[in-house]
Order: C-alpha cells, then sequence, then structure tokens
C-alpha cells in the first residue's frame, strides 16, 4: 500500500478502510511515516472530516498501538476514572480535580498532554514543579496510582505513541480543531489508561477549539458514542472559556493557583464550579453517587477538610517533586525577572481568550514548533474577569516575563485581546450542559 493513495483518498473526500487507517497508525507508531506526509493527510481529514466508523477505528487502533492498562490485578478498592479537557486557557482544573477525587475513594490515573495550539498543557505545568517526573516508567506510574490514589502524567513512549507523534505534528501545522482528531486522541489515551469511565470537559467559546455550542455538542456526542465502541462510559460537561479560567495563565503561575486552591485560601468562583462540576461528575458516572448535589458536597468536603491538598502533596512526592510543595511553593516554583501591573481603566466587557494564550506563547510560555523548549516561569496572574471595573488598585493582570521588552509586548497583547467599556453584561454561566449520552 504506498501511502499517497491513503492521502489522495481522503483528500477527494472519501472514506478509509480499516486496512488503510492501520496503514497509517503502525506508520506513526514506528516513525516510518515522514511529517510531511502525516501532517498532508491531517489536514485533508481537517478538510474532508471522517465518518463515525473511520472515527471509532482511528481511536481503537491508536489506543492499541502501545501498551494498555489493567488495573484489575492491582485490587482497588475504588472504581478507575478520569477527567479530560478539551483544552483552554488558564485551565489548571486536573491538579484540582484528579486529588479532590482521590480524597473521595477514585483511582485517577491520568494521562495528560503537553500544549496544543493556545492553549496551555498539563503536563509542561507539572514540569514546573522542580524533580517531578512527568514521565516515569509504569511500576512507578501504578504504585502512586495505588498509593496514593492518582497521579497526573504525561503521555509516555508506550501509551498510544501513535498519538504521541500525531497530537505533536498537529499542533503545529493548523490541524488541530477537528472533531473526529480531537476525538481519536482523547479517547485513544484514555482507553489505553485502562479506565472505567471517564467525563469529557468540553470547552466552547474564544479561547476553546469548538467556538459555538453546536461545534462543542458535537465534540461531547462524537466522544461518548466512540467511547461506548470501546465500552468506557463517558459523560461530558461543556463548559465556557469565553474567558480565562481562573486568574492565572502560564506554567508555573497555575500551579501555584492550584496549590493555594487546595488549601482553601483562594478560589476563583468560575474554576471552582467547573472543579466541583466535573468532580460530582466523575462520582457520578462510576456510581460512586446517584445525586449531582451529593456528589458535589461530597467533593467540597475533600476541599474544605485539607485531604485533598494532603492526596496532591503526597502525589507530587511520590513523583519525585519536593514533599513541602504545598506549604513553601514560593521556595520551589520558577519566578520570572520581570513582573509588573498592567493598567487600564473602565469595565472588562469581552476578552478574546485564544489571544490570550497566543500571548503566552510570545513571552515563551508555549510551543511555535515541536519541541521547543518553555520558559514554565512566564504568563499572566491577577487576570482581571468580565465585568470588572479597573482602576489604579485593581490592574487587568499582572505580567511575568523574562524581559521588560517580552513585557512590554504582553502588554500590548493582553490590551488588544481585551476589550473596555462603562458597562458589562451579566456573566454568563460557566456550566453549559451536562451530557450523558
Amino acid at each position: 500500500m504506498l501511502f499517497t493513495d491513503v492521502i489522495r483518498k481522503k483528500r477527494d473526500g472519501g472514506e478509509l478502510s480499516d486496512d488503510e487507517i492501520q496503514f497509517f497508525v503502525d506508520g506513526l507508531a514506528d516513525n516510518s511515516l515522514p511529517a510531511e506526509q502525516v501532517s498532508s493527510l491531517a489536514m485533508a481529514i481537517f478538510l474532508n472530516s471522517m465518518s463515525f466508523p473511520e472515527a471509532a477505528k482511528l481511536t481503537l487502533a491508536m489506543a492499541a498501538s502501545g501498551t494498555v492498562l489493567d488495573w484489575s490485578q492491582e485490587d482497588l478498592d475504588g472504581p478507575v476514572v478520569d477527567k479530560h479537557s478539551t483544552g483552554g486557557v488558564g485551565d489548571k482544573v486536573s491538579f484540582l480535580l484528579a486529588p479532590i477525587a482521590a480524597a473521595c475513594g477514585c483511582y485517577v490515573p491520568m494521562i495528560s498532554g503537553r500544549g496544543l495550539g493556545h492553549t496551555g498543557g498539563t503536563t509542561d505545568k507539572a514540569e514546573s514543579i522542580p524533580g517531578y517526573n512527568a514521565t516515569p516508567d509504569f511500576p512507578i506510574f501504578r504504585k502512586t496510582v495505588k498509593e496514593v490514589g492518582c497521579a497526573i502524567i504525561g503521555q509516555t513512549a508506550d501509551l498510544a505513541p501513535a498519538d504521541r507523534r500525531f497530537y505533536s505534528i498537529r499542533d503545529v501545522t493548523g490541524t488541530v480543531e477537528s472533531v473526529p482528531l480531537i476525538t481519536a486522541s482523547i479517547l485513544s489515551k484514555k482507553i489505553a489508561a485502562g479506565l472505567q469511565g471517564l467525563v469529557m470537559d468540553v470547552k466552547v467559546g474564544s479561547g476553546a477549539f469548538m467556538d459555538t455550542t453546536e461545534r462543542a455538542q458535537e465534540l461531547a456526542g462524537s466522544i461518548i458514542a466512540t467511547a461506548a465502541k470501546a465500552g468506557l462510559k463517558t459523560h461530558a460537561v461543556i463548559t465556557d472559556m469565553n474567558e480565562v479560567l481562573g486568574t492565572t495563565a502560564g506554567n508555573a503561575l497555575e500551579i501555584e493557583e492550584s496549590i493555594l486552591f487546595l488549601r482553601n485560601e483562594r478560589r476563583d468562583p468560575r474554576l471552582d464550579d467547573v472543579t466541583l462540576a466535573l468532580c460530582a461528575e466523575m462520582l457520578i458516572v462510576v456510581g460512586l453517587e446517584s445525586d449531582r448535589q451529593k456528589a458535589r458536597t461530597r467533593c467540597e468536603e475533600a476541599v474544605t477538610s485539607g485531604r485533598a491538598a494532603e492526596v496532591f502533596a503526597r502525589m507530587v512526592h511520590a513523583l519525585g517533586g519536593p514533599a513541602d510543595l504545598v506549604d513553601n511553593y514560593s521556595k520551589h516554583l520558577a519566578s520570572a525577572p520581570v513582573v509588573r501591573p498592567i493598567r487600564a481603566a473602565g469595565i472588562v466587557t469581552r476578552v478574546d481568550t485564544r489571544a490570550v494564550g497566543n500571548a503566552i506563547i510570545e513571552l515563551g510560555g508555549g510551543r511555535r514548533k515541536v519541541g521547543e523548549t518553555l520558559d514554565l516561569s512566564v504568563g499572566f496572574s491577577e487576570i482581571a474577569s468580565v465585568g470588572t471595573m479597573l482602576n489604579d488598585d485593581t490592574p487587568l493582570a499582572v505580567v511575568h516575563a523574562a524581559s521588560d521588552a517580552d513585557a512590554d509586548t504582553a502588554e500590548r497583547n493582553l490590551l488588544a485581546a481585551c476589550e473596555l467599556g462603562d458597562s458589562a453584561a451579566p456573566g454568563r454561566p460557566v456550566i453549559n450542559e451536562i451530557v450523558t449520552g
């Protein structure tokens, strides 16, 4: 089989056979297909999409391209469940949700991704913790999940290797916003992780890959239906991404905000709502609770009691990070040499959240090309939410940059990304819809 024929077939709107998809996945996994051919097929799929059978085959083939975990031999006393986000700006929910769910009796083997396009990556954020091993071998991963209750790691070379390579190529070729490719990428990792249940956070808005409710619903339906083919029970929560989630955007800055949340010291309302809704749904999807309000109350108590913070601290230490990170985060997390407020006057009425994500890339906190090294200290903190009145005491944000020149550029970019006025419309709800299939 010639791969150029596969490309031409999809370019011309044809439906790929199971054998052709398997040929593609095998070539991804063993690195025999050159990047230019992979990117060419990715663009053909982006432009012409895939049928449900094609997307399902691609998903299952990528899941089987490496090791598939089996937790049945670990004698766990709770369900194995995970959450995955389609990507946003300031989305540090994973670092909150995994320890909260673990404190509620779940086991969470969370296999995350790096930054994709304008969105931040959970793996990159985890690596801003000194010593944290985001790619441990499977024995350490299993041990951490079993003994701590959760482990947040990146995709290893053995786990869905076909997706690992495809993901990195899509990131830099303008082929991210494709429902079948997003579906296959997410679920291949989650199926390979051996889950009993999954909750999807499907973002919608200016900072999401799905910019309309209809597109978000399409993606949620695609993921739920495809997961069902693999026997993985999945629910989806459609959440708003028309502004930064929380008050920080940038790798180390988001870890700091996560720690303050888990310490129950600073909990941004929108971030709080998304985290508790998703965590409650995790308890629902695996049958630990049947009532969403009771599930939410259970998750809330895991935070206020300090149990979730304790789980997070143990996970960080088990994966090589400092044992005292939760208590002494400022001692360990990198800080940028230039830190200064961005001043403006008026009320924040609208945010182009994608532009905020791109501003972080320009600061060096995200990638322009495959394999690029990140500056994990840069980004924005104290980001004003929509409806905030700005004045001398309340800046639009605080920029963290490597140089004054970088800070100047970031300031211009952020001001351009935000609209200011004399009044603001009422804030939109952050939870749009729960889809259970």
